[in-house]
């Protein structure tokens, strides 16, 4: 029995991809690296303000789903990894389509993983 296209994107985009599923060994995760977003033309943008603007509602709109706000934040380096040190009117950049960011992001993630394994 085929299963339509439709019901299939369905289902892989209400999954959350876990990050660190790689870097999991015994119990203990180790250092995820920093892994570049690239720039595309169908990235959105926003402005940040400080008090009001949060990641996980910024995935959630973008997304539907409020679990990426971690690839937002890894797509603007500028800020440090650290939401907290965005300033306000922050120009943040929200990788678009989320497909294709994630896609790109795991397969930087298996190259780094071929070059230095999973204990790095």
């Amino acid at each position: 029995m085929r299963i339509p296209f439709i019901l299939i994107n369905v289902f892989i985009m209400s999954t959350t991809y876990d990050r660190y599923s790689k870097f999991r060994n015994n119990g203990q995760i180790s250092m995820v690296p920093f892994i570049k977003i690239p720039v595309r033309d169908s990235d959105y943008y926003e402005s940040y303000e400080v008090g009001k603007t949060r990641l996980d509602l910024l995935s959630d709109k973008y997304y539907n789903n409020a679990d990426y706000g971690w690839l937002i934040l890894q797509a603007n380096p500028q800020y440090g990894g650290n939401e907290f040190s965005i300033p306000d009117k922050g120009k943040l950049r929200i990788p678009y389509p989320l497909e294709t960011a994630l896609e790109g992001y795991k397969n930087d993630i298996d190259n780094y993983m071929k070059l230095y394994g999973k204990n790095s």
